[in-house]
């Protein structure tokens, strides 16, 4: 029996399921995964496989690469920017609703990156996708590598899964707490560059055009690709405006640089958001002319965003590599 039906697995595509395997050899892997593949496939929904290579290859070859899989580029699937990855994914249950299946099981391994940004992003992901993908009808298996991945991700699986499996079984999981709760406290990793001072600072800014030239002038001396440094600038266009229209004065930037990043903190005297979800959709849903977008487009447009609230202040701190 697989691990799917033991335990009470879903019995209806009426949203999202989001289950995580914690194994430690190929062979655990083959004996939740393969099952979990074949049943959908034989109940007519759609089999997708987003993982690296070395366990799409060991997966693959137990369905006997079977041609009805999908199987995506994980770089693809899990792209550098967590909302891109989440519109990827309801983009994908919409394609495949429209071409009749039900469900979509999906076997998912997310990339947590090589730094402490990173994989804060990517934590805070699988918290996210919760809420986000809730009226997809996706059945998520998220598989991770007990030997490989570091403790902290590891913890962060255990407490963002409703369900664990294991080869025994699929079972209700109780180190799982509430999204919101996660994310209100999952620290952020300091930022070094934020120790130095400011390469420009800007307190109780009032001429906001005169704002956009000044952090212009600044990005315009630096290397790296002049997209990645107009799509930065935007971003900082949104966050103050969004601090100007939703926040309280005065407003404040600090803008610090070295040769192969920008760390810009924007900061108000307002409450920021209440919703910790903010950013990772529009405001509005697919209706886009309603606004609400800047947070959703500062995701979009920077390697890492980060929202503090305090008593006193909002601040949102932005950071984009220079490659």
């Amino acid at each position: 029996m697989s691990a799917a039906r033991t335990g009470g697995g879903p019995g209806s595509a009426v949203g999202y399921v989001h289950d995580a395997l914690l194994y430690d050899d190929p062979g655990q892997l083959v004996d939740v995964v393969a099952p979990f593949l074949r049943e959908g496939l034989a109940a007519g929904e759609a089999a997708v496989l987003a993982t690296g290579a070395r366990v799409a290859g060991v997966v693959r070859d137990a369905l006997d690469d079977d041609p009805r899989l999908l199987v995506l580029d994980r770089a693809e699937a899990y792209r550098t920017r967590t909302p891109a990855t989440i519109t990827g994914f309801r983009r994908l249950a919409d394609r495949q609703v429209a071409e009749g299946v039900s469900r979509v099981r999906v076997v998912g391994e997310t990339d947590f990156g090589t730094t402490a940004q990173e994989r804060y992003e990517w934590q805070r992901y699988e918290a996210v996708v919760n809420v986000a993908l809730a009226d997809r009808p996706l059945w998520g298996l998220c598989v991770f590598d007990t030997r490989r991945l570091p403790e902290p991700v590891l913890e962060s699986a255990r407490r963002t899964h409703p369900h664990l499996v294991t080869p025994r079984g699929r079972v209700r999981n109780g180190g799982y707490v509430d999204p919101a709760v996660f994310l209100r406290d999952l620290p952020a990793p300091p930022e070094p560059l934020e120790q130095g001072t400011p390469r420009l600072t800007a307190r109780d800014v009032t001429d906001f055009i005169g704002l956009r030239h000044a952090v212009a002038a600044e990005l315009a001396t630096l290397p790296g690709p002049r997209d990645v440094v107009e799509d930065l600038l935007l971003a900082v266009d949104e966050m103050t405006s969004n601090a100007v229209r939703h926040g309280r004065p005065p407003v404040d930037l600090e803008l610090w640089t070295d040769a192969g990043r920008v760390v810009c903190r924007i900061t108000d005297r307002g409450p920021g958001p209440a919703d910790p979800f903010a950013g990772y959709g529009p405001a509005h849903g697919e209706d886009l002319s309603r606004g609400g977008m800047g947070l959703w487009l500062a995701r979009q447009l920077c390697d890492h965003v980060h929202v503090a609230r305090t008593a006193e202040a909002t601040s949102v701190r932005l950071v984009t590599r220079l490659r």
